[in-house]
């Protein structure tokens, strides 16, 4: 297993540099290295390491929402309004939908099945889009209308709304039926995840706060053993609990985040956030490089054609949903189509819950897999290049005083 790790990091941040050096998403090359290692090709990962992959990706599922949960800032949200909360739903309702529609005659596969590979697809990437969109609001592009604000809040929220979806069909398919207390289930499944995390979060918060007050300082370190504790408790509970009523533990923990950003001082929150940050460093070189191992490319390159067509159909509604959240704003056509290309690339999400259905042994598993990884190769370079060589264009630079056009103040 040892020996296997190291060629899980030593490979994957190479290759992962090498696609930063060329301008592409570091995680194209860690996808790249694992399809290489595992055992459709090179056969060179330990048994040991992949038999346990699914919960090493679930932890660094936790990580990665953690640290948006403790990066989102509810201001900014609040600021924005509407169309942030419609950008958190409605490109990938639309997306879903399209595969629904879709996928069954394109890919052959039923209507539910077609709605978990929906599910798989719908998200942003946070990890391609929120760096960016930080970028932006450091060289004030934008951000007049809170454009990076609004496109960053809605890539955070957009990606819980999706899991929860996911979860949901995913246990449709199971059953093979599509039932309605599945679908009350999801507002049910919000509810009681949020509220379970938010009641989590207060804990924490306290028991920080006492600790402080007591002269017994907790060091952010140990803050983050703890969190991680109750974050995989917070899972546990919600596998406990199925079959009784629906709960998110994702959700949860993305709540449970928040309310401890709302309880700490903005310092806290904020050194908190670099140590997620710092845990992602090798979580996604493990999540990624893992997602790759399980892909079989033969059979990802079989299914190639109509895969891709299916990829670009959904894409196509996304862009109509990006659109509609955009209906009654103050935004120019320019900074409508920049919103539409931000909300292209797709990788965190896909990697982590691609390969699910494939461990859970549903039928249409691989087909899932091999969809989520060309969208990945597809979708996160072009969302990627898309945003780097459009923003200039696109939108328009602001002044950090007096918020005018740079051109109109010289």
């Amino acid at each position: 297993m040892l020996a296997s790790l190291s060629l899980i990091f030593l490979a994957g941040l190479a290759m992962a540099a090498i696609c930063q050096q060329i301008r592409l998403p570091r995680i194209i090359g860690m996808l790249i290295t694992g399809i290489v290692l595992g055992p459709h090709m090179l056969n060179l990962l330990s048994p040991s390491i992949l038999s346990i992959s699914s919960e090493l990706r679930q932890m660094a599922l936790i990580i990665i929402l953690l640290k948006a949960g403790l990066s989102l800032n509810i201001a900014d949200l609040k600021k924005v309004g509407r169309p942030a909360i419609m950008m958190s739903c409605v490109p990938a309702s639309f997306e879903i939908l399209a595969f629904v529609l879709f996928a069954p005659f394109v890919l052959g596969i039923s209507r539910i099945e077609a709605a978990v590979m929906g599910a798989v697809l719908g998200a942003v990437s946070p990890a391609v889009v929120v760096p960016r969109m930080v970028q932006l609001m450091e060289t004030k592009y934008g951000t007049n209308k809170s454009i990076p604000q609004m496109i960053m809040a809605g890539a955070s929220c957009d990606d819980i709304f999706v899991i929860v979806l996911f979860s949901t069909f995913v246990n449709m398919a199971q059953g093979g039926t599509a039932r309605l207390m599945d679908f009350v289930n999801i507002p049910i499944s919000i509810v009681l995840g949020i509220a379970l995390g938010a009641a989590s979060g207060l804990v924490l918060g306290a028991f920080f706060e006492t600790a402080y007050a007591r002269g017994r300082y907790v060091r952010n370190s140990m803050k983050v053993i703890l969190i991680l504790g109750v974050s995989f408790m917070l899972m546990t509970v919600e596998t406990l609990l199925e079959g009784v009523v629906s709960l998110s533990g994702l959700l949860a923990v993305v709540s449970m985040a928040c309310v401890l950003k709302l309880k700490s001082p903005s310092h806290v929150s904020k050194r908190l956030s670099e140590k997620f940050g710092k845990l992602w460093l090798a979580a996604e070189v493990i999540l990624f490089v893992l997602v790759g191992a399980a892909v079989d490319i033969r059979y990802t390159l079989n299914a190639g054609g109509a895969a891709v067509l299916m990829i670009f159909i959904a894409l196509s509604f996304r862009a109509l949903g990006v659109c509609l959240c955009m209906l009654g704003t103050s935004l120019s056509r320019r900074e409508r189509l920049f919103c539409v290309i931000a909300y292209l690339p797709k990788a965190t999400v896909q990697a982590a819950i691609g390969s699910v259905p494939l461990s859970m042994g549903l039928p249409c598993g691989q087909i899932v897999l091999s969809v989520a990884v060309l969208a990945i190769l597809i979708t996160a370079p072009l969302g990627a290049i898309g945003i780097d060589a459009s923003y200039k264009k696109l939108l328009t630079r602001y002044s950090s005083e007096s918020e005018i056009p740079m051109n109109q103040s010289l």
